[in-house]
């Protein structure tokens, strides 16, 4: 039986975005993708963060699928239109990464690439940590090796102030009445706040309220968090052996900017690409040149 159908439920998020829109069974639940490029090319999954969702790498699908990339962006799980479990445990990072190898085997290949921003990066890390087997290369977008972070989290106070709501994150119902306020203001802030002036657009805004206002969705958006801080998880090794590129805006609100060359240490073949004026929202200030990036990477990788 085919795990993946079609989907009639792209709603307005999708209807003028690369590629189509496909639910995969994968993992015990159902995630809504968007599929784009030749079905026989080489699968490249792509990895969203916080809050987005699938739209956050619309700019770098068409790219890559002229380039003669399969490229699957999801909405990963207790996002936008894909399938929200109940319970902290259910976002387990372990849990995260166990439906992207399911959307791998779906698609009928032993293997893919991965590039993830922000939690989608964190993703990326543990699957190329706990998978290498079935990961081709790895590119990690303004989120450090787990190692680093977790370092880093420990000796720097700077980064602590920084990483502020990922405590407030852990308290029970306040952090989702917040959020969803004043038709979810907070979030709306929070990216045009942290980005470039104009980098959000109205219509960007709107695609992202209709993803954040699906029932159920900033609870289990914010259970990665809670799951996070429950769970402390530790990758079943340190040492990076895939390919991996780096990317990261240094303006960075969120993260201090040391953390991506610090990646390289735990990396067997690592490089680094910055954009020193770009914020942690890069993919959609840079978007042409992230997509040269990556398509490079790919490209020597694959």
């Amino acid at each position: 039986m085919d795990a993946s159908v079609p989907s009639d439920a792209a709603a307005a998020t999708a209807d003028d975005r690369p590629g189509e829109s496909v639910v995969v069974a994968t993992n015990g639940i159902s995630l809504h993708t968007r599929q784009a490029g030749p079905e026989d090319g080489p699968l490249v999954v792509l990895l969203h963060g916080f809050p987005e969702f699938w739209d956050g790498w619309h700019r770098q699908i068409t790219p890559l699928a002229d380039a003669g990339y399969r490229v699957i962006a999801p909405d990963q799980r207790g996002y936008n239109r894909s399938d929200k479990p109940d319970g902290v445990d259910s976002y387990h990072i372990e849990e995260l990464a166990a439906d992207v190898i399911g959307l791998i085997d779906a698609a009928g290949r032993e293997t893919a690439a991965v590039a993830g921003h922000d939690w989608g990066a964190a993703v990326a890390w543990w699957l190329a940590l706990s998978y290498p087997a079935r990961i081709d290369s790895l590119t990690a977008v303004n989120v450090p090796h787990p190692t680093v972070m977790e370092d880093t989290l420990r000796r720097s106070l700077s980064q602590l102030r920084k990483s502020w709501y990922m405590i407030a994150f852990q308290l029970p119902v306040l952090p989702e009445t917040i959020a969803t306020a004043n038709n979810c203001r907070v979030l709306q802030r929070g990216l045009t706040e942290s980005s470039r002036p104009g980098t959000f657009s109205a219509t960007d805004l709107r695609r992202y309220r209709e993803a954040w206002t699906q029932p159920g969705a900033v609870t289990a958006m914010i259970n990665w968090y809670r799951a996070m801080g429950r769970y402390r998880p530790r990758p079943p090794q340190q040492q990076v052996s895939v390919p991996t590129l780096v990317m990261w805006g240094q303006q960075d609100d969120f993260l201090e900017s040391r953390m991506a060359a610090e990646s390289l240490d735990y990396c067997d073949a690592g490089q680094l690409m910055t954009f020193p004026s770009a914020t942690h929202w890069v993919l959609h200030e840079r978007p042409e040149e992230t997509a040269e990036e990556l398509l490079a990477h790919l490209d020597t990788t694959v």
